[in-house]
């Protein structure tokens, strides 16, 4: 069996669950899943992962992320992209660049962020924008989310070409909308690429015509290898680490990959109380990550 990630460069008006179900006729096996949702108008940077690699997926997805976007100002939509129905316009030729700088640079750094009503969020239960299509109006708290740059790249008439990097959690839809109500004009999202999901850029990416042609796996070990740091073990640790064990390893802060002798993936850890103690193990026969979390 084919164990591993597959990062697919999303086409537009696909769902993440889409791709996920085009991949398992690909790879011939029902046990595939994704890490950070894009919104179907959304391209760009989808991780995935075959068989055991799905249980990377959970750890993957808290990475950090980077988006190349189109902002269209004066138009304020139900969705705050370019899906939804139009609500109100205004004229926006008036805009300073200076002011569009002075807005975006509020809005980086540690900041509280409203979710966009049609993101998967949760309420009671059910995602919010299934609650939004049944007509319910929903409202969200507020979120703490990291914003490490929101620049502007180019500028087309109301239009405004822009980067984000940003920490998971974190919603460009709701950035648009949150710079157009500062400008007192209103904006949505018309466009959206994300260019990278931790150290995984699309330089890496394949479309899903070209996967179909040739399925390019990046092995676990090699996936575990460019997202955390890793540790070598002895034969005799692994064992152990395999079986769930804690080990004394010199490790640091982050979540770190457990690697045996010959290079293989065994399993993630995190430093508690002084030992490394296992987040998810992937060897053969070894403990299930709901045992390990129990």
């Amino acid at each position: 069996m084919t164990d591993g990630l597959v990062v697919v460069d999303k086409p537009a008006d696909w769902t993440s669950h889409d791709v996920v179900a085009r991949l398992r006729r690909i790879a011939g096996t029902r046990k595939v899943g994704h890490a950070g949702t894009l919104d179907p108008m959304a391209t760009g940077v989808l991780i995935t992962g075959i068989n055991q690699a799905t249980r990377l997926l959970g750890h993957l997805a808290l990475h950090d992320k980077a988006y190349d976007a189109t902002i269209r100002l004066g138009v304020t939509t139900t969705t705050d992209d370019a899906e939804g129905e139009v609500v109100e316009e205004r004229d926006a030729t008036g805009v300073s660049d200076e002011q569009i700088a002075t807005v975006m640079a509020t809005l980086t750094g540690d900041i509280s962020q409203v979710p966009s009503a049609v993101s998967a969020i949760k309420v009671d239960g059910v995602r919010a924008y299934k609650r939004v299509r049944d007509g319910e109006q929903v409202e969200l708290k507020p979120r703490p989310v990291h914003v490490a740059r929101f620049d502007l790249k180019a500028r087309r008439a109301g239009d405004l070409d822009v980067h984000v990097d940003c920490s998971t959690g974190t919603y460009v839809r709701a950035l648009a909308r949150d710079l157009g109500a500062a400008l007192g004009v209103g904006a949505h999202l018309t466009a959206l690429r994300r260019t990278r999901v931790g150290q995984v850029g699309l330089d890496q990416a394949h479309s899903l015509k070209a996967l179909e042609a040739n399925l390019v796996v990046i092995p676990m070990a090699d996936a575990a290898a460019a997202a955390f740091p890793t540790v070598a073990v002895t034969a005799e640790e692994a064992e152990r680490v395999g079986h769930g064990q804690r080990l004394v390893l010199d490790i640091g802060e982050r979540t770190t990959a457990v690697l045996d002798p010959a290079g293989n993936l065994i399993a993630l850890v995190e430093r508690r109380d002084g030992v490394a103690q296992p987040l998810a193990v992937f060897a053969a026969g070894a403990t299930s990550q709901a045992d390990l979390s129990s």
